[in-house]
């Protein structure tokens, strides 16, 4: 399994998580709603999304 490693910017990634609080999604469903909003996508929420992706299938693979 191939490991994404990411430097996130923490007050870019604490308003993505107080937004998707207040529109009750989750962090990847807030990335997805922005990212389906833009004309023009945001590589920065696609990492994050692809991150986000990779932290969800390793989860599951140690749980099985």
């Amino acid at each position: 399994m191939t490991t994404v490693m990411l430097d996130i910017d923490t007050s870019l990634y604490q308003l993505l998580q107080a937004a998707a609080a207040a529109h009750h999604l989750s962090l990847e469903q807030e990335c997805r709603r922005r990212l389906a909003a833009e004309e023009r996508p945001s590589r920065y929420l696609q990492a994050l999304v692809a991150e986000l992706r990779a932290d969800d299938q390793q989860r599951r693979a140690t749980r099985s």
